[in-house]
């Protein structure tokens, strides 16, 4: 079973969902603003992903919350990631033993199909 983690009004966590739907894959969205993920899941995301891709510094939650300018540690971002899900780069996806950030079509083709 494919895991999808995000927000249903992203733009990426949509393409995710319609090459998903496209395809006929089963999946099952988890959406940071009505279930929130801690610690533990932005931890073990983290013992297969670097935090640079997983921290999204472009994002508005970051923008609003001034992080550019606490200059953060690696354990402070990893702590903002567990208390902010906004801040990660969406959407991550769960397949497996892997994890996915980000839509990118070329690549989904290659794991999903």
């Amino acid at each position: 079973m494919i895991k999808v983690y995000g927000i249903k009004n992203c733009d990426s966590v949509k393409k995710a969902l319609s090459f998903f739907k496209k395809h006929n894959l089963d999946y099952v969205l988890h959406d940071f603003k009505t279930e929130p993920v801690g610690c533990e899941k932005v931890s073990s995301w983290l013992e297969s992903v670097p935090l640079k891709q997983l921290f999204n510094a472009r994002s508005t939650t970051y923008r609003n919350l001034k992080l550019k300018e606490k200059n953060l540690t690696q354990e402070e971002q990893t702590k903002y990631l567990c208390k902010e899900n906004l801040l990660i780069k969406r959407p991550v996806i769960e397949f497996g033993e892997d994890v996915i950030v980000g839509f990118n079509a070329e690549n989904f083709q290659g794991v999903f199909l």
